[in-house]
């Protein structure tokens, strides 16, 4: 047997940015518990090139997940760095749930999907990568996007950039009400 491997006649879908996130090395040295860490707390104030912000309201913001398990993948964030939703004010909790409803619909907008799956994770016990800053998950969901793909491969096939999704999000955020 070769160091590489026998052949299986299966074809690769190589996706070697996915190991910062999987092995937790662009984690900062202090971790995300304080703000100068947070991502969330930092992409608001990012270059318009660099940043996945797609809107600004006054207690929240839409940006794009950087690891999104669906293309328009949002994440509804305070720009406060608070982590339980019972600690939210209800000014934040009111922007919240608008910027959640407008961004479904722009999602609706910009690719037409069939469903929606909408959630915080609350806790990293509960599955949140980053426990320490509060963020609605809006997935954009379609009929067969569970497909073999995720299931078998633990891969996720994106067909549009990062930077394109928040391009046309942007665009449709400030056209749709």
């Amino acid at each position: 047997m070769s160091d590489v491997g026998e052949p299986d006649g299966l074809d690769r879908l190589w996706t070697p940015h996915r190991m910062a996130y999987i092995s937790g090395e662009d984690r900062p040295e202090g971790g995300y518990e304080k703000p100068g860490g947070c991502p969330f707390c930092v992409a608001p104030g990012l270059p318009e090139g660099e940043s996945l912000v797609v809107a600004r309201g006054e207690l929240v913001f839409a940006v794009l997940n950087l690891y999104p398990y669906n293309p328009g993948h949002l994440l509804v964030c305070p720009y406060r760095h608070v982590a339980d939703y019972t600690d939210l004010t209800e000014e934040e909790t009111v922007e919240v749930a608008a910027f959640t409803r407008r961004a479904m619909r722009v999602i609706r907008q910009v690719s037409s999907p069939h469903g929606f799956n909408l959630g915080m994770n609350q806790g990293a016990v509960a599955g949140a990568g980053i426990a320490a800053h509060l963020h609605q998950h809006v997935v954009p969901r379609w009929g067969g996007d569970g497909n073999f793909m995720p299931v078998i491969g633990r891969t996720k096939v994106l067909p549009q950039l990062l930077g394109d999704t928040r391009d046309l999000l942007r665009k449709s955020w400030s056209e749709t009400v």
